[in-house]
């Protein structure tokens, strides 16, 4: 399972979906920069919660993601996790 790829994929889905504008995006690019807004990232989280099986953000010890990488990072650690 590529979660980079899934959460890319994601992102530029909901994009399209929501009729945002995104700019060309990279795993440095800033959340709050990516061209989604507070709703369109509410539903990426969910996206990915059920589309990859598990949910980083019960542990009270994730920060909350600043950058795309940061983002993938997150799912990356609860996927390797949930699957040991």
């Amino acid at each position: 399972m590529n979660v980079r790829q899934i959460v890319y994929d994601n992102v530029k889905s909901i994009g399209e979906q929501q009729r945002k504008n995104l700019p060309s995006l990279s795993d440095d690019t800033l959340i709050l920069n990516s061209g989604l807004d507070s709703l369109c990232v509410a539903i990426l989280i969910a996206t990915l919660d059920d589309e990859l099986n598990v949910n980083p953000f019960d542990n009270e010890n994730v920060n909350p993601p600043i950058t795309i990488g940061d983002l993938i990072n997150i799912y990356e650690t609860a996927v390797s996790v949930t699957s040991n």
